[in-house]
């Protein structure tokens, strides 16, 4: 029998395997006078399970409104405009500076840490890789919450991680009182604070004393932090065995930029170096974080209008008959009348409005609703009102 490979070059022999850039093995079918072609695979099987994170959808659709990513519905500072302005591009033929440190000192001027606490990643998700890459590895367990952030999942398969999922209650989506002892042969422990996607919080003081007791890193992923009551950011330094992450995407409205950071332990944080890319952030993404992240007064004004719109939103959803987690992020879950989420999720769509659905047996109860402009929501709720009758 002779084969050929993709290249044109003939192989001759009896069929069981012939090799080009790429190899491939002939296998028999069910019947000996068929035989089938599969490619043979050069990637580790753990990569070969993985289905890869799905991102929030992208739409591209007359009259949009866009409410499934989280994104700010308000443009980041007036003096990122500024930079992107002034910007000479002719420093582009130079490399950007490799540990971000113009931009870790404002971040610590604010914060009140010193430079050598804090690390800064291509987005928050870039910080969350160099994280399980340290941290997770096949006899050494990951523990998250369950329902969560499902790129958390994705890592730890790549690492080859078990994973031990600590459920939610079904119904108020809060932390089991044994959490620790389902953690306890974990690694690393990612509380996701506020939760997403169900945008609910968790005690401080519980979150502090899990902190004392974990015999691992626990990791606060808390991208939705300037949306909510309190954070947890000081015990970063309070604890040796502590990570806290931010985000630019939500709050500082700088999503498209990719920008994040993290917060801990001067040990820790080297360590998490030794795993960074060697440019991982470049020179305009430097100078306009830069630049946001000291508008302090632009960005409290821009979370208090989310949190405003987010309380009446709710009230709203509420009177017609949903059921809304009560959130501190710059969303809400909610159920709608007929806990039919998957239903509301296609009506919606029909009408240009997109928001987000999780499938499953609790979470498909569900949408998740970006909080946008007052003009937004208030587009969402005639439509959501004519949907239900309301």
């Amino acid at each position: 029998m002779e084969h050929t490979d993709f290249h044109g070059r003939a192989r001759s022999g009896k069929g069981i395997v012939f090799s080009g850039v790429r190899r491939y093995i002939i296998v028999p079918t069910r019947s000996i006078s068929y035989w089938s072609v599969v490619m043979k695979s050069y990637f580790r099987p753990e990569i070969d399970a993985m289905a890869g994170y799905v991102p929030g959808e992208q739409p591209k659709m007359a009259n949009l409104v866009k409410l499934n990513t989280n994104e700010n519905p308000y443009p980041a500072s007036p003096r990122v405009r500024e930079v992107i302005a002034g910007f000479d591009h002719a420093k582009l033929r130079r490399y950007p500076e490799p540990m971000a440190d113009t931009l870790r000192d404002e971040i610590a001027g604010v914060l009140g840490v010193k430079r050598e606490n804090i690390i800064a990643g291509n987005g928050s998700d870039d910080i969350l890789t160099m994280t399980f890459r340290a941290f997770t590895a096949p006899d050494r367990p990951l523990a998250c919450l369950d329902p969560t952030y499902s790129l958390y999942f994705e890592l730890a398969k790549m690492q080859g991680a078990p994973v031990i999922r600590i459920g939610l209650d079904p119904e108020d989506f809060s932390m089991p009182e044994n959490l620790l002892e389902q953690a306890a042969d974990a690694n690393l422990l990612i509380i996701t604070r506020p939760n997403a996607p169900t945008g609910n919080s968790f005690d401080r003081e519980r979150m502090r004393d899990i902190c004392r007791k974990f015999d691992g890193i626990v990791f606060f992923d808390e991208a939705y932090a300037d949306f909510a009551e309190d954070n947890c950011m000081e015990f970063a330094t309070e604890f040796d065995n502590v990570i806290v992450s931010r985000t630019f995407s939500k709050s500082y409205s700088l999503a498209g930029l990719r920008l994040g950071y993290a917060v801990g332990n001067p040990e820790v944080i080297g360590g998490l170096f030794k795993l960074k890319d060697s440019y991982n952030l470049d020179m305009l993404t430097q100078e306009i974080g830069r630049a946001a992240f000291a508008d302090r007064d632009y960005l409290r004004e821009c979370c208090e209008q989310v949190k405003t719109t987010r309380a009446y939103l709710d009230a709203e959803l509420k009177k017609i008959g949903f059921r809304v987690v009560p959130s501190q992020t710059n969303f809400l879950f909610a159920a709608p009348p007929d806990e039919d989420g998957g239903n509301y999720f296609r009506r919606l769509r029909e009408q240009a409005i997109i928001v987000r659905y999780f499938p499953g047996e609790v979470t498909g109860r569900y949408v998740r609703i970006t909080i946008g402009t007052p003009e937004e929501m208030d587009h969402l709720l005639d439509v959501t009102r004519a949907i239900y009758g309301k």
